[in-house]
């Protein structure tokens, strides 16, 4: 079927029909209910190819996400597709599972299907691939990644603040053995999160310990991070989370290995996904505010993003802590121990 079956069936022009299902709004709602009746009773898919051959504006917004599995940039993409859906657009969406490979890969295939706009909400990045965004002169909106330019907008988040308040709130509460579980320990964002937790103790609280260990952007991963700092004998008082997906694999840990949290040792993260709020204990964390992030994308690059010259402004994100029932006061001569024999492992930083 083509566009003319559409026309013949829905007795109007062909013009009218391109008019349709490109979302203009000069088309009589009466009329545009007839082609869309037309167009599913002839199972109608346009050529997306042949359209953008012939120089139809897109209506589709490209995201690249690094770990879709983590709630984090799943909350993030489906505020930004409710808002693509409701105004007329689709989403296309590439995880690259943190490899800069598969980023390069991903990058060029949304420049190949000249999408009207491309999130990159990513760890791992490099100038050249921006070069070759800026090249493009595809709208572009980078997550804590790539300085802005005359096409690309960057949403950055205040990690120092946010980081800092989590070391003042334990710090207050009498901590001064830390450890760090992160994740890709080499990838700005991430490297970001654990220096400002070493700032802000330098500031803070200059006589305290910090060991830190990075694992797999996961469950597991966090959960044989914390396997592994503990069958190190490090004994910390407080355990701080590069995310609250780690953070929930940690808790799990903590629990088999018979310590209480926060009577034992005390658990942050970062994010506030939802999992945060009902695993067991709730979980103390620092928000982002995802849904905003994911609305802010839209309209970033929604209607309007292809004007020229769009883009070159930063914004920040002010995140703010929450106070949950995973941390508290160290007890007095705590100490965590080793794991027995045979149960610990040793964990590369990924």
């Amino acid at each position: 079927m083509n566009l003319e079956d559409v026309a013949r069936l829905a007795k109007v022009s062909t013009a009218t029909v391109s008019r349709v299902l490109n979302g203009v709004d000069v088309v009589r709602p009466g009329t545009r209910t007839r082609v869309m009746k037309a167009v599913a009773e002839l199972k109608y898919h346009p050529n997306l190819h042949a359209r953008s051959l012939a120089g139809v504006r897109s209506r589709t917004v490209g995201v690249i996400v690094s770990n879709l599995e983590n709630p984090f940039f799943l909350d993030v993409y489906r505020a930004l597709e409710v808002d693509c859906r409701n105004n007329g657009y689709e989403v296309l969406v590439a995880n690259t599972d943190y490899r800069s490979e598969q980023l390069v890969a991903s990058i060029r295939l949304m420049i190949g299907r000249r999408v009207a706009g491309l999130a990159v909400i990513v760890s791992e990045m490099e100038s050249a691939l921006i070069q070759e965004l800026t090249e493009s002169q595809i709208p572009a909106v980078f997550y804590d990644v790539g300085p802005s330019t005359p096409h690309i907008t960057n949403i950055r988040v205040n990690y120092k603040a946010g980081v800092a308040s989590v070391i003042e709130y334990l710090s207050g509460l009498g901590h001064s053995k830390f450890a760090f579980i992160g994740h890709h320990s080499g990838l700005g964002p991430i490297n970001e999160r654990y220096s400002a937790v070493r700032s802000a103790l330098a500031r803070l609280s200059p006589d305290a310990e910090l060991h830190s260990i990075a694992g797999n952007d996961s469950l597991e991963g966090g959960r044989q991070a914390a396997r592994s700092l503990l069958s190190s004998g490090y004994a910390p008082t407080a355990i701080i989370c590069v995310n609250d997906f780690m953070a929930v694999g940690v808790l799990r840990e903590l629990r088999e290995c018979g310590l209480r949290v926060p009577a034992d040792v005390s658990v942050t993260g970062f994010d506030n996904i939802g999992l945060s709020e009902f695993c067991y204990p709730p979980l103390t964390t620092v928000r982002i505010p995802r849904e905003r992030i994911g609305r802010l994308l839209f309209s970033i690059l929604g209607p309007g993003a292809q004007t020229a010259g769009q883009g070159g402004e930063e914004i920040v994100i002010e995140p703010d802590l929450i106070v949950r029932e995973s941390t508290g006061p160290p007890k007095s001569g705590h100490s965590a121990g080793p794991l027995k024999p045979g149960r610990g492992a040793e964990l590369r930083p990924a």
